[in-house]
């Protein structure tokens, strides 16, 4: 029968099935997105010890994994499914960052530096996620060393990505430049390098805006503009992008 085990993940109570540890290697092993994200991309000996540390529990939607501020007691692997990850002003004003995707490391600034979660992290669909403690991703972290430079190399990637949002939302005056930037690197993130760019909009067109600081009107009114031009297609959540290098043009304009 399902456990409860939201409280051990310092998550709302919601009904999960644990996986075994003894599964959890061949599971890595066999995950199509392990090549294509860096993190998890690890030689048969570090990866049979990854996959031997942690818990692994599926959550519906809307659970929410961490909170802004929480003591960073845990990394979050997401294996499959879509995650928000936002912050909130003293005001209660909240600003969505990124939309996570399968392979991605949640917490892992925070965990590595020992300090407070930066942001929180909510599932926008039903998602698996791999849950590992601070002291056991530490000490895998310093049995190898391939691992602690995938750790690095990550960092300063999601460092970077966080750099050139900040710099496009601060300098540029073009709102389509925006929304085209916020599409790209949402269908990048989820699709894990896949040629076809494909991928549910699991947020409403005001949470859209949020991303690209835009208004709602002005969201839905590109988002229209940009199936017109054959730019993207959008069949009810489903949305693909048909001609990246031009949204890609807009983005860099």
């Amino acid at each position: 029968m399902p456990v409860t085990i939201g409280p051990i993940l310092g998550l709302n109570p919601v009904f999960a099935m644990p996986i075994a540890r003894a599964q959890f290697a061949t599971r890595c092993e066999s995950c199509e997105h392990r090549t294509l994200r860096l993190f998890c991309n690890l030689t048969p000996d570090a990866l049979a010890a990854f996959g031997a540390i942690g818990t692994s529990a599926s959550f519906p939607r809307g659970a929410t994994l961490f909170r802004e501020g929480d003591p960073g007691s845990a990394i979050h692997v997401l294996c499959s499914g879509q995650v928000k990850l936002s912050c909130t002003s003293p005001a209660g004003k909240v600003m969505i960052l990124k939309i996570a995707g399968p392979g991605d490391l949640l917490g892992l600034s925070a965990v590595v530096g020992g300090q407070p979660y930066e942001v929180t992290a909510e599932s926008l669909e039903p998602v698996e996620v791999r849950h590992i403690g601070r002291a056991d991703f530490l000490a895998f972290l310093a049995e190898y060393g391939e691992a602690s430079m995938h750790a690095a190399q990550t960092m300063q990637t999601e460092y970077r990505s966080a750099f050139l949002d900040a710099r496009l939302l601060a300098l540029s005056s073009s709102a389509s430049g925006r929304l085209a930037h916020v599409l790209l690197r949402w269908a990048d993130g989820v699709t894990c390098g896949k040629e076809a760019l494909r991928f549910n909009m699991a947020l409403t067109h005001e949470e859209l805006g949020s991303m690209a600081n835009l208004s709602r009107e002005t969201v839905t009114r590109l988002l229209g503009r940009f199936q017109k031009e054959k730019l993207l297609a959008i069949r009810g959540v489903k949305v693909e992008i048909l001609a990246p290098e031009k949204l890609r043009e807009l983005a860099e304009a």
